[in-house]
């Protein structure tokens, strides 16, 4: 039987302008001068064919970008209409982590079953969120949101890998956070993976040198080489933050904030 192919869509919502290349990396930076400007954006991520919708991840929200110093460009689900997507209506929503910029809105998905991994919800709810270095990447009011689909019997908590859809699996990789996972999806350039924070740009997973927010160093790396074997090629995989994606790949509609994935790069 065949794999269903996919569309992938990268949905810009933001931006830090201000970040410069030595916030990018846990040890040196690389490529230059450590004081030069490196941007991040910030992007959730649709998958979909005639007959599946799935959001991965949330972003955030305005009082977040706020408080948070950054930018906003559109609110999430004003993109998700601009793809003729009805958040209320989604099926399938894949949280790759619980982080501030990843889990912001999942209140516009009342019907969806919610996928995480299961050392994720444990991790957020657990003694370590005590320190508020831990816990500054979160927001409580996110890890909190949760807790509905929880109780409401819409969250499958995965411990490892499992199928989404036939051509759609989840990897818990950890190494960013205990839970973090990645996406594979089939389109029709190939097999890509969405790596999220697992990999923020292509030139931490291609160097091999890590984000400096993480919670185990060692799994981070073997995450790196993880995502590597699981995308066709480099060009398969897609980093979390990288504002090359929306110079890389085409824009949909000649929109600026979505951006077509499972198109070759340009």
């Amino acid at each position: 039987m065949s794999v269903p192919v996919y569309e992938v869509f990268a949905i810009r919502v933001g931006a830090n302008a201000q970040r410069t290349a030595r916030e990018n990396f846990l040890y040196d930076a690389c490529c230059g001068d450590p004081n030069a400007p490196m941007p991040l954006d910030y992007y959730f991520w649709v998958i979909r064919n005639a007959q599946q919708v799935i959001v991965v991840d949330t972003c955030f929200q305005p009082a977040t970008a706020d408080r948070r110093n950054r930018q906003m460009y559109r609110l999430p689900e004003e993109s998700l209409r601009q793809l003729d997507i009805e958040p209320a209506q989604v099926e399938h929503l894949i949280l790759t982590h619980l982080h501030w910029d990843h889990a912001g809105n999942l209140g516009l998905f009342p019907k969806a079953t919610v996928h995480l991994q299961e050392a994720e919800l444990r991790f957020c709810t657990g003694p370590k969120m005590a320190h508020h270095t831990v816990n500054k990447t979160y927001e409580v009011e996110d890890v909190m949101s949760a807790l509905p689909p929880l109780f409401e019997g819409r969250m499958r908590l995965h411990n490892g890998t499992v199928q989404v859809m036939p051509g759609v699996t989840l990897h818990a990789v950890g190494g960013h956070t205990p839970g973090s996972q990645v996406v594979r999806v089939n389109t029709a350039r190939g097999w890509i993976v969405l790596a999220s924070d697992a990999a923020h740009l292509w030139v931490n997973i291609r160097e091999r040198s890590p984000f400096p927010i993480i919670d185990d160093l060692a799994q981070s790396l073997e995450a790196f080489s993880e995502i590597d074997r699981l995308a066709d090629s480099e060009d398969h995989v897609i980093p979390g933050h990288d504002p090359l994606i929306a110079e890389r790949f085409p824009h949909w509609n000649d929109d600026p904030h979505i951006i077509s994935l499972h198109q070759p790069p340009i």
